[in-house]
């Protein structure tokens, strides 16, 4: 994926809005929509309220020592928390990622205010458990809301009880809140793979590709993750820039505004949250002025089921 050119499609995008979408930067529509409430979703294993709209770090939290990217990244995530979020999602696969998170968050003294993600994947048992224990200390924090087992749907059966059994002990001894399991693929084979690990093992969050370019999982995962009382996760939300790249130079809708989408970010992301399945989706960004954009897709309207229609019938010619 080619970072330099995804970040310019949607600056692209959210210049070519519908008439009021090229205003949604300024300072005064911004504090006009973060006016209202922030969405929150209940984790069905707990009845916790999580906010909708969180982050991912993949790639763009992948800046070593850099020090003016750095302070970039703080800004990201004191943007998020200053509107009402609070997830914050990495990985030790994402390169400098997951220890980046944990220095901005102890330097800034905002570990307590976030809801902290990582994930863990490894070959063996051994290296399973190390590789948990490194994240507790890269991100400064004996305690992790959620550990995800990392792209699972390919996993042999026998590893994933084997490593679940592991992971659920270091939640009764205290050292996670919530575990769940991720995949990132587009296979349906990935698809039934979890659910099968949901319907066995009672999983607290399941993490999945979705976005309008790829839904897949509507088909039968989602269901089944309501039907289990799994909080759902969605990684990738822009299909890669796939979705951003495809609106290029053409303006939202005017329709759009019957749920309140003013920008191409806000209407791909209320699309998936119009799911009621889905508790939060954590697209990446390194821009505070994308964070802003991305929160507000989780306040007013969302589309209803004839919206929903709609909004796919105009997206799947352009893809």
């Amino acid at each position: 994926m080619n970072k330099i050119n995804n970040l310019y499609t949607r600056r692209d995008a959210l210049a070519m809005g519908a008439g009021v979408a090229a205003g949604a930067l300024l300072p005064g529509l911004s504090l006009a929509q973060a006016a209202k409430p922030l969405l929150s979703r209940k984790i069905p294993k707990s009845g916790e309220l999580l906010p909708v709209i969180g982050l991912g770090t993949a790639i763009i939290f992948d800046i070593g020592n850099d020090a003016e990217k750095r302070a970039e990244r703080t800004q990201v995530i004191r943007t998020l928390l200053d509107g009402g979020s609070k997830l914050i999602d990495t990985a030790p696969s994402y390169g400098t990622a997951e220890p980046v998170v944990g220095d901005l968050l102890a330097a800034a003294k905002l570990r307590d205010r976030v809801f902290l993600a990582t994930k863990v994947r490894a070959n063996d048992n051994a290296a399973f458990t190390a590789q948990m224990k490194e994240s507790q200390q890269k991100l400064h924090s004996p305690k992790i809301d959620l550990m995800q087992m990392h792209n699972v749907g390919f996993l042999d059966r026998g590893m994933v009880a084997s490593q679940l059994a592991i992971v659920r002990e270091w939640k009764q001894q205290g050292h996670f809140r919530y575990i769940g399991v991720t995949h990132s693929q587009r296979q349906a084979d990935a698809n039934a793979r979890l659910i099968e690990i949901m319907q066995q093992d009672k999983l607290d969050f399941i993490q999945v590709n979705y976005s309008m370019a790829e839904r897949s999982v509507e088909q039968n995962l989602l269901a089944a993750a309501a039907n289990t009382g799994t909080a759902v996760l969605c990684n990738l939300p822009f299909g890669r820039g796939q979705l951003f790249r495809a609106v290029k130079g053409k303006p939202v809708p005017d329709w759009a505004a019957e749920f309140e989408a003013t920008t191409w970010g806000q209407f791909f992301l209320k699309y998936l949250l119009s799911n009621p399945a889905v508790n939060a989706v954590i697209p990446g960004t390194d821009k505070v002025e994308y964070m802003t954009d991305n929160l507000n897709a989780g306040r007013g309207r969302l589309p209803d089921a004839a919206m929903r229609k709609r909004m796919t019938a105009f997206i799947d010619p352009l893809l």
